[in-house]
């Protein structure tokens, strides 16, 4: 996938993963506002987003992109409801997406997950 840029104002929770600050927020497909695709981004200027496939696939012990990107989620989610890190309300974010993948079916509220890196407010 050609890199996306996308800006936007939304929630966003940040949080660790290994050796990674993390970012996850939601986009919507339509104006109903569903959230339908889950944006989890590295926060790092170096980064691609490859790193959560990688740890998926190695840290995660999954295979298919289907299972990663479901990893992926999961970490993500997971971290929004236990509040893990830093959760800001309304933050205005930059993001350069390198890779979308459509889930087979939704997981977590998501029928999409977008992953890249992210620019944000200072932290």
């Amino acid at each position: 996938m050609p890199l996306t840029e996308l800006t936007a104002t939304s929630r966003v929770t940040v949080f660790p993963l290994e050796s990674l600050t993390v970012a996850y927020t939601t986009q919507s497909t339509d104006e109903r506002g569903l959230g339908d695709i889950g944006l989890v981004t590295i926060v790092d200027e170096h980064s691609d987003g490859e790193e959560l496939w990688r740890l998926a696939r190695d840290l995660g012990g999954r295979n298919s992109g289907g299972e990663q990107a479901r990893w992926i989620l999961t970490q993500a989610s997971r971290a929004r409801v236990i509040a893990a890190y830093i959760d800001l309300p309304r933050a205005k974010w930059t993001a350069y997406i390198r890779r979308r993948f459509e889930l087979d079916a939704l997981f977590a509220n998501h029928d999409f997950l977008m992953t890249g890196r992210v620019e944000l407010p200072r932290l």
